[in-house]
C-alpha cells in the first residue's frame, strides 16, 4: 500500500468501553420506572370509571390531567441541580409510595366519604393524578442527567436521549399489554398499585446500593427505603381486606361471588329474607346487570316478542346474555333446534354454567345440548359468519336477540351502530327478526330513539315497545324486521309477565317517552355515546 493510500485511510475509532453495572441498571431502571408510570395512569382512568361511570369521559381526563402533570415534573426538574441521585433515590420512594398506594386510598375514600360526595372524592381524585403525575414527570430528566454525568464518555447527546427514550417506550408497552391481560385479572387493581409501587422502591434501593459511595446521610437513606418497602409490603398483604371492605360498603348486600376476568370486575351478591328486596344481583363493574325479583319481565320481553314475530323459529343468535337467561327463555320454544351464544367474556359464561347459585336461576341453559357457546367480539363475530354464510357453509338465524351492556363507552357504542346492524342482517334469514335492549325511554329518551332511528337507517322497520322492571324502572326495546309485524298471538307456556293481551299497551309511549327526532348511530361519529352519558350523567 501507497503511502497516500495509507494516509488517506480513515484512523481507527476508538472502541466503546464496555457499559458499566451502574449504567446497565440505570437503563433498566428506565423500564422499570417507565411501566409504573403507566401503570398509575391506567389505575387511575380505570377506577374513575368504575367509580364515577363507565365512560370515556373518564379515561380521556384522566390521560390529559396525567400528561399535563409529567410536562409540569418534567420542567421542575431542572431546578433540581445538586445531589441527583439523592434526589432520584427520594423520587422513586415518593412515586413508590403514593402511585402504590393510590387505588386504595381511592378506593377506601370512595367508601368512607357520605353519599353525594363526588365532587369531594373527584378533588382527591384529580389531586393524587397530578401529583404522581408531577413525580413521573421528574424521574426520567434525572436519570438522564445521572447518566450524562457518570458515563461522558460513552453518550453523545444523541445517543443518550436514544438510548433512555428507547427503554422508557419498552417500558410502557409491555405494561400496556400486561395490565389488563394478567395483572388486573390475577392480582386485581388494589394489588397491581401496591405491586409497582413496590418496583419503584426497588429502583430506589438500586440507586441506594449502586451509587452509595456518594450519598450523604447514607443511614437515613437506608432508613426512608426500609419504611416505605415495609408500608407497601403491608398494604399488599392487607389488600385483599381493603378491597373486600369496600366491596361490603359499596354493594351493601352479602357478597357470594367477587372475581376479576380479562374485561370486568363479578361481583354476584344475595340478599335473603322474604321481603321485596330478596334474591341474587349481579354487579359488572359496579353496575347492575340483573336482580332475580324481576329479572323475568325484562328478559320475557326481550325474547319472546321476536320468536312469535317469526312463528316458527329454528336457529336463534343471542349476541351477549353470557348470563343464559334470555337463553333459557328461548329454550321455551320447543320448535328451536340450535341457540349460539356469542359473550365476549369466558368468565361469564363460564361461571353461568358452573355455579349452584347461577345456574339455578338460568335453569341450566348454558348446558343445554341445543346450546352452543362462542366466546368472541360479536362485532367481528358477525362479519365472519356472514361470510360463511354467503360461502352457504352456514345457515342464516331466524333470529337475533341483541342483549348488550348500555353504550356507555366507544367500545359498547360500536354493538349500536349502523354497521353491526348492518353486519347482523346478513345473518338473518329473510323471514328473521332482530331485537334490541335499547335502555330506558324514560331517564334516557334520546338514546332510546336513536337505536330506533339506526335500525330504521339500515332498512329495518321498527315496533319499539317498554317494560317496568322494579330493578331499573321503565325499561325499553326496538323489535326489527324487513316484513310487517303479526303482533303477538301465542306464547310458550309457564311465563310469568308477559301475555298477548298485554303486550298492545307495551307498544303505546305516554308523552314523556314519545318519539324524539334523532341521527342514527354511525361507526364514524357514535353519537349515541354523548347523548347516552349526557342522560344517564344527570341522574348519577
Amino acid at each position: 500500500m501507497s503511502a497516500d493510500a495509507t494516509a488517506a485511510a480513515p484512523p481507527h475509532a476508538a472502541p466503546r468501553p464496555r457499559p458499566a453495572p451502574a449504567e446497565v441498571a440505570l437503563l433498566a431502571s428506565v423500564f422499570v420506572v417507565a411501566a409504573c408510570g403507566l401503570v398509575y395512569e391506567l389505575a387511575a382512568g380505570a377506577l374513575a370509571s368504575y367509580l364515577l361511570g363507565d365512560s370515556v369521559l373518564q379515561f380521556s381526563t384522566i390521560i390529559g390531567a396525567y400528561l399535563f402533570a409529567m410536562g409540569i415534573g418534567s420542567w421542575l426538574s431542572r431546578l433540581v441541580e445538586r445531589q441527583l441521585v439523592a434526589q432520584f433515590l427520594r423520587i422513586e420512594l415518593l412515586v413508590g409510595l403514593v402511585g402504590g398506594l393510590m387505588p386504595a386510598a381511592l378506593f377506601a375514600a370512595y367508601n368512607l366519604l357520605p353519599h353525594g360526595a363526588t365532587p369531594a372524592f373527584r378533588v382527591l381524585l384529580y389531586g393524587c393524578v397530578l401529583l404522581v403525575g408531577m413525580l413521573v414527570g421528574l424521574e426520567i430528566p434525572l436519570v438522564m442527567r445521572i447518566l450524562k454525568r457518570h458515563f461522558s464518555e460513552r453518550y453523545a447527546l444523541k445517543e443518550l436521549v436514544s438510548e433512555v427514550l428507547t427503554f422508557d417506550y419498552l417500558g410502557a408497552l409491555a405494561v400496556a399489554v400486561a395490565f389488563p391481560l394478567v395483572f388486573v385479572p390475577h392480582l386485581g387493581l388494589v394489588r397491581t398499585g401496591v405491586f409497582f409501587g413496590l418496583l419503584n422502591a426497588a429502583v430506589a434501593v438500586w440507586a441506594l446500593v449502586l451509587f452509595r459511595g456518594e450519598l450523604r446521610r447514607f443511614g437515613a437513606h437506608v432508613a426512608a427505603c426500609a419504611a416505605v418497602v415495609v408500608a407497601l409490603g403491608a398494604a399488599m398483604l392487607g389488600a385483599g381486606h381493603l378491597t373486600t371492605w369496600a366491596e361490603d360498603q359499596f354493594y351493601g348486600d352479602g357478597i357470594i361471588l367477587r372475581e376479576s376476568s380479562e374485561y370486568q370486575r363479578v361481583v354476584v351478591t344475595r340478599s335473603g329474607g322474604s321481603g321485596g328486596d330478596a334474591g341474587v344481583r349481579l354487579y359488572l363493574n359496579g353496575n347492575l346487570q340483573f336482580h332475580s325479583r324481576d329479572e323475568y319481565r325484562y328478559h320475557e320481553a326481550l325474547v319472546h316478542p321476536a320468536l312469535a314475530a317469526h312463528g316458527a323459529p329454528r336457529r336463534v343468535l343471542v349476541l351477549g346474555g353470557g348470563d343464559g337467561l334470555a337463553v333459557r327463555e328461548v329454550l321455551r320454544h320447543a320448535g328451536v333446534e340450535q341457540v349460539v351464544l356469542v359473550e365476549l367474556d369466558p368468565h361469564i359464561t363460564r361461571l353461568f354454567s358452573t355455579h349452584a347459585a347461577l345456574t339455578a336461576l338460568n335453569a341450566q341453559a348454558l348446558a343445554h345440548p341445543k346450546v352452543r357457546i362462542v366466546n368472541a367480539d360479536a362485532f367481528t363475530w358477525l362479519e365472519e359468519h356472514a361470510s360463511r354464510i354467503a360461502a352457504g357453509r352456514e345457515v342464516p338465524f331466524d333470529v337475533v336477540i341483541a342483549d348488550f351492556p348500555d353504550p356507555s363507552n366507544y367500545s359498547l357504542g360500536k354493538l349500536y351502530t349502523t354497521s353491526f346492524y348492518q353486519r347482523a342482517d346478513r345473518v338473518l334469514s329473510a323471514s328473521g327478526w332482530i331485537v334490541v335492549q335499547t335502555t330506558s325511554p324514560l331517564i334516557a329518551r334520546r338514546s332510546f330513539w336513536t337505536v330506533a332511528a339506526t335500525l330504521e337507517a339500515v332498512g329495518y322497520s321498527t315496533w319499539p315497545y317498554h317494560v317496568h322492571v322494579p330493578s331499573f324502572g321503565e325499561w325499553g326495546f326496538v323489535l326489527a324486521g324487513r316484513r310487517p309485524w303479526p303482533g303477538l298471538r301465542t306464547l310458550p307456556p309457564g311465563l310469568r309477565f308477559l301475555t298477548v293481551e298485554g303486550m298492545p299497551a307495551l307498544l303505546q309511549f305516554p308523552p314523556d317517552m314519545a318519539r324524539l327526532p334523532a341521527e342514527p348511530n354511525r361507526l364514524s361519529n357514535q353519537v349515541l355515546v354523548g347523548i347516552f352519558e349526557e342522560e344517564w350523567g344527570s341522574v348519577r
